[in-house]
């Protein structure tokens, strides 16, 4: 077994010892559960130290027929696009178990379906056969409608199967792009992700443009873009905060890995669609924004504001040169700590006053310290404060957008504003004004919930200053990637 298929089947291995660990230890399960995320995530760590950055290439390769008829396989593969991607999804999943200590009601069934989770979330960076691709797309609903309706907010039954129905239906048209494709795979050897850009070649125009509209649409609701994010807001505040962590930290990321995917297959049609990904991107970072200045529940705020800066990773990738695409990468890695820390701060906050409105606190600096500069820390990353990763992210897809675009940058620049007044709000409403009785007795941050604020806040200062390692380690792959789009214009 190789390396990669270690860390892909270590969570699907823990959650077979889960299943069959003594449901009335919730100790044991969740040292269990901690054991498997952390060795996962070790995996993941020796993945970073032996791979060779300056090969584009997919690396650690490993190869099984599963039906040679169809051309697919059991491949996995991991490049400078997906390996990012891995470690932010394992790092993510130890943050999350360990910020479900408030969880006690059926310990046992939540920890297996968390388990599960990451092993679909990590199929899907490193599958490099489509068919497995859509096998592991599908496979993370099944957890994650499970964490949700069952331990969720009072709709948690109605963001549960809104979640599925959207996602199902995304699901179909990413489906249906795929055996539109696989009609051409039918005269290569090999699996549809390495010989796309052979059948590009042959696929008209027009057909591209359609193929790309369906993974748009498949891609898109993961994304989200507007209009198909209904699900999020509703999924988001009803989840458990752990949940939250990875829906906004790390399932968002999935569909733009996938749509940098096919874009890069398919650049003709990427061409003719660039208009449309330009205003799918200022649209939804400008909606989302405003939206997110609107709300007075803090969950619903941040929720909204995810819609914002993946509007910003989309508008990276719709420049189609490598420095968008490097900026794209970047707010995703950005917002996967950035949202994960804001998720996981405030669910903290609610579990302590039981109130997520934002108008029911005051001056939590007295009484809350830690907990004060951890959110203030990372409520100035969210709005692109320089020393932070979410700066440079910005930086670099303001810069790509610009040399395109022009003035069109505007727009962006009024998205940022929006974003910086919602953050700098919810600073002072937080921890600025006269002390209120209710806050008084709050307990500040301890043990486990600092610990995993403390990662989350590390790694965004810390990319934020040296954010040199982060760009080389997807340099060579993006240059390739972007070289190949330039290649095939219309």
């Amino acid at each position: 077994m190789g390396i990669l298929s270690l860390l892909l089947w270590m969570p699907a291995l823990g959650a077979v010892f889960l299943a069959f660990a003594p449901g009335d230890k919730p100790r044991v399960i969740r040292c269990l559960a901690h054991l498997f995320s952390s060795v996962t995530l070790l995996l993941s760590l020796w993945l970073l130290i032996h791979y060779d950055q300056h090969n584009a290439a997919t690396q650690f390769n490993e190869n099984f027929p599963i039906n040679p008829d169809l051309g697919s396989e059991y491949a996995l593969g991991v490049d400078g696009l997906s390996l990012p991607m891995v470690l932010l999804a394992t790092v993510l999943t130890s943050v999350a178990l360990l910020a479900s200590f408030s969880i006690t009601d059926s310990i046992k069934g939540y920890h297996l379906c968390v388990l599960l989770l990451e092993f679909g979330i990590l199929g899907v960076f490193l599958a490099q056969d489509w068919a497995l691709f859509y096998t592991f797309w599908e496979v993370t609903l099944i957890p994650l409608f499970f964490l949700i309706g069952r331990w969720g907010g009072k709709r948690r039954h109605a963001a549960s199967l809104n979640f599925v129905l959207y996602t199902m239906g995304g699901s179909v048209f990413m489906l249906l792009s795929l055996l539109a494709i696989s009609e051409y795979d039918l005269e290569y050897e090999g699996t549809l992700m390495t010989s796309m850009h052979q059948m590009a070649k042959d696929m008209p125009w027009q057909e591209q443009v359609l193929v790309l509209l369906g993974f748009l649409i498949g891609f898109g609701v993961k994304l989200p873009i507007f209009p198909l994010h209904g699900w999020l807001p509703l999924a988001h505040v009803e989840a458990p905060s752990p949940i939250s962590i990875l829906l906004s930290g790390i399932l968002l990321k999935m569909g733009a890995y996938g749509l940098i995917r096919v874009l890069v297959m398919l650049p003709e049609a990427a061409h003719i669609l660039q208009p449309l990904l330009i205003f799918l991107g200022l649209f939804g970072m400008l909606y989302g924004g405003l939206l997110a200045w609107r709300q007075t529940d803090l969950k619903a705020m941040v929720a909204y504001s995810s819609v914002s800066h993946m509007g910003l990773v989309l508008l990276g990738m719709s420049t189609l040169t490598q420095l968008g695409l490097s900026g794209a990468v970047l707010q995703m890695t950005a917002h996967g700590l950035i949202a994960g820390a804001l998720f996981l701060l405030v669910g903290l906050l609610y579990e302590r006053t039981h109130t997520r409105n934002i108008q029911d606190y005051s001056s939590l600096v007295h009484t809350m310290p830690r907990y004060t500069l951890l959110m203030t820390l990372v409520l100035l990353a969210a709005m692109g404060l320089p020393g932070t990763v979410g700066f440079i992210a910005e930086l670099s897809v303001l810069m790509a957008g610009y040399q395109q675009w022009g003035g069109l940058m505007v727009l962006f620049g009024m998205s940022m504003l929006i974003t910086a007044a919602y953050c700098l709000r919810t600073i002072g409403v937080l921890f600025t004004g006269p002390v209120r009785p209710a806050m008084h007795a709050i307990p500040d941050l301890h043990s486990a919930g600092l610990l995993a604020a403390g990662i989350l806040v590390v790694g965004i200062v810390l990319l934020g200053i040296l954010p040199e390692a982060l760009i080389q380690l997807s340099a060579a792959t993006l240059s390739e990637l972007s070289a190949v789009i330039k290649s095939r214009p219309l």
